[in-house]
């Protein structure tokens, strides 16, 4: 979202004066920040407890029979390095002032979540190779339902495609409900759920509000840009598409809150002498910023619901089209 460069000159001085943070635009945009942060933390401490809790193969295990742990977690390691190095040539070109957007910021959280996913996929592959399963459990699996209009006159074939089927099934039922998600399978869960909502949002404001009414007058638009707001998303769906992790609409409240601390960041620095604002939207100095705060507010909503929703058509059309592929958890 970078669309005015870093050390561009405004009103030298308007904001340092006392007079700036006493507008009664600045009382009105404090309670439209702070509404929603104490909101996030009474939904998050007043949260009901799941179904079913989140269990350690869920964080590891793909939610695709025939797909080897070993595939996620070669596709996590790309994603992590693709996305360290992009956010490393951002920083060779802005310096350290490019945490001073809040693509940086949500860009530099979800290369945090596919760090931990990295770490605990490798972990779930040690423990998947030290399980094994004999033929006649193999058999058993079939003959007990386990795939639809399977008889012993059509039982297939025994090949490494159909073992491993079986075994990550059998994972999933048998050693799965003994352990469950320690601190940072948890941890992992909240900054991939945080980062689906502040992904969506970041790349809607970039693409549909700044590139086409800013670009020409405040920014130009390179490729490390172009890359940052839309394969922040794209890596996110595609794991998404691949994993077991659930996604309850209340967890909404930590992407609210998330938003919250950039916001509070920004009024801290300029508090301090900052005279720039990176987004327009952010300057309090105009009589539209109540309302321009309280519709970035609201844009929550529908970014984070919209990827809800994408979670939720997974989880709905795929065991109906792709029964015996796919491993409905929730």
């Amino acid at each position: 979202m970078e669309f005015l460069r870093f050390g561009a000159e405004v009103a030298a001085g308007e904001e340092a004066a006392t007079g700036y943070w006493m507008r009664w635009q600045t009382l009105v945009c404090a309670l439209i920040v702070v509404a929603p942060a104490v909101a996030a933390v009474v939904v998050a401490a007043r949260a009901p407890a799941p179904a079913r809790p989140l269990r350690a193969v869920d964080l590891w295990a793909p939610c695709w029979a025939g797909m080897h742990p070993a595939w996620l977690l070669a596709y996590r390691g790309f994603v992590f390095l693709a996305m360290a190095w992009l956010l490393f040539q951002m920083i060779l070109f802005r310096g350290f002032s490019a945490f001073y957007f809040y693509t940086q910021w949500t860009f530099a959280l979800v290369i945090v979540y596919f760090a931990i996913a990295t770490i605990i996929s490798a972990h779930g592959c040690w423990l998947y190779s030290k399980r094994s399963i004999m033929p006649d459990q193999e058999v058993n699996r079939f003959l007990n339902g386990g795939f639809e209009q399977n008889s012993p006159m059509t039982l297939p074939l025994r090949t490494n495609k159909n073992m491993n089927v079986i075994r990550l099934q059998s994972y999933h039922e048998q050693e799965a409900d003994e352990k469950k998600a320690g601190f940072w399978g948890h941890a992992m869960q909240l900054v991939y759920q945080t980062s689906a909502g502040a992904v969506v949002l970041t790349d809607i404001v970039f693409w549909v509000l700044l590139v086409p009414y800013l670009s020409s007058i405040n920014f130009r638009l390179n490729a490390i840009m172009g890359c940052m707001h839309s394969l922040n998303a794209v890596f996110l769906l595609l794991d998404t598409f691949l994993n077991n992790l659930p996604f309850p609409l209340f967890r909404m409240a930590y992407f609210a809150f998330w938003s919250c601390i950039y916001v509070t960041f920004q009024w801290i620095l300029h508090a301090r002498g900052f005279t720039w604002w990176p987004y327009p939207f952010l300057d309090l100095a105009t009589h539209w910023a109540p309302l321009w705060y309280f519709l970035m507010a609201l844009a929550h909503i529908p970014c984070y619901g919209l990827y809800w929703l994408i979670v939720r058509a997974k989880n709905s059309f795929c065991p109906k089209f792709l029964p015996n592929a796919f491993i409905r958890i929730y």
